[in-house]
């Protein structure tokens, strides 16, 4: 049974019943109000706990987040629709006032700046973030690229980002668009580190031979499902959404479709706060 198939069966697995979710008028309301569910993702080289990336083979979309939008439509009964952007702050961004928001439902990690802008359901994952450290570097440690001289390229707006800043405080901090726009960096000697998920980083190994992923982390948080705010009868229906996948092992299987077999699931009830930064 795939992972998206797996997130349906979840909801009897808890008990709750597919036309009691389907019936609640409001949740529907608030969360398809075009018919369709659409959901934010950000496309990176290679899938993670939140990013996606493009499948060759079809020509469409692959990762965790794909599964996980993918089931809440088909539990929804409603199509789904994927909204690309570049990053997850990009997803922010477009949430905030003034913006174009475009979308539905989302999932990103967490952050107290982001709880400014967005609402956050329950956690499905324990996030780390750590550095890629380029070739014929010698920082050997997350406390080594705290240097003057040193420079770290983060992707712009995102949670790792900031983390990024406020430890290494004292180095270069190189904003970029994407994490492609970062591989490229670190191939022409421009960046000594790029600092991103260590799930991310696992799967960009092959595209920057002789890199070092550094042990340790600079940001210890979650990755949880997210709404833009003011929509609390769909927040309550995402969060138990979450909550069955958890239950029902369809978010295990989620990441381990896509050979994140080391990454650790949320315990149950998690709901993203300032605490959970120090995971």
């Amino acid at each position: 049974m795939s992972a998206a198939l797996k997130l349906m069966a979840a909801i009897l697995v808890v008990g709750v019943a597919p036309a009691t979710w389907a019936d609640d008028a409001q949740a529907r309301r608030e969360l398809v109000p075009t018919g369709a569910l659409r959901e934010a993702v950000a496309v990176a080289p290679a899938p993670s706990a939140f990013w996606a990336a493009r499948d060759a083979a079809s020509d469409g979309l692959r990762g965790v987040t794909i599964s996980l939008g993918a089931g809440l439509a088909r539990q929804l009964n409603v199509p789904i629709a994927f909204v690309i952007f570049p990053s997850s702050g990009e997803i922010v961004k477009s949430a905030a006032p003034g913006g174009e928001v475009g979308w539905d439902v989302t999932f990103v990690p967490a952050d107290d700046e982001r709880k400014k802008i967005l609402d956050f359901g329950t956690a499905y994952h324990l996030l780390q973030s750590t550095y890629l450290v380029a070739p014929g570097s010698t920082i050997a440690s997350i406390a080594d690229a705290n240097a003057a001289g040193v420079r770290i390229a983060g992707v712009e707006g995102t949670a790792t980002m900031r983390a990024s800043m406020a430890a290494s405080a004292r180095a270069s901090n190189v904003a970029v668009r994407s994490v492609e726009e970062a591989i490229v960096k670190v191939r022409a000697g421009e960046i000594e580190a790029m600092a991103l998920s260590r799930e991310a980083l696992g799967g960009l190994a092959t595209q920057v031979p002789g890199n070092r992923v550094l042990e340790g982390g600079f940001l210890n948080a979650t990755t949880a499902i997210a709404l833009p705010r003011g929509r609390p009868a769909a927040l309550a229906h995402v969060s138990a959404y979450i909550e069955a996948a958890k239950s029902s092992g369809a978010i295990r299987q989620a990441l381990d479709e896509m050979g994140l077999r080391a990454s650790i699931v949320a315990p149950p009830g998690l709901i993203p706060t300032a605490a959970d930064q120090n995971l």
